[in-house]
């Protein structure tokens, strides 16, 4: 099968050695993403739900381009530094997922690459086969 590498231009992805995202086959996997912009700037320091949002936008324009939708995504891991944005961070993830409903993961850990950043998620699709 084929594989297909997504870049979304961060500059740690040449320097650590990842993709936002790979394709193989029918599989998507998209790695880890947060609510760092282009610049490498946090957007809503402070503010999960915002966070979270831009993470999932990302997320969907990674699928995009690997030729997936939201509607594909199977599962979901949410990572939090603080468990108390659960509830905004669910929201946001509803907001995105609440009829496709993906199984999903939401759990606290000590910290994330910058300490501006609450929330970091991870996806993984399926395209259906098309013919």
């Amino acid at each position: 099968m084929a594989r297909q590498n997504i870049s979304s231009g961060a500059k740690w992805e040449p320097i650590v050695g990842y993709s936002r995202a790979v394709r193989v086959g029918p599989w998507v996997m998209v790695s880890g993403t947060t609510s760092v912009d282009e610049g490498g700037g946090v957007v809503s320091s402070g503010n999960a739900y915002g966070q979270a949002v831009f993470a999932l936008r990302k997320i969907e324009a990674a699928l995009e381009k690997a030729g997936a939708r939201l509607e594909d995504v199977i599962r979901t891991r949410i990572f939090l530094t603080h468990i108390n944005d659960w509830q905004a961070v669910g929201r946001a993830h509803a907001e995105f997922f609440g009829d496709i409903r993906p199984a999903s993961t939401l759990v606290q850990v000590a910290g994330l690459v910058d300490p501006q950043l609450l929330v970091e998620i991870e996806a993984d699709a399926i395209v259906a086969d098309t013919a």
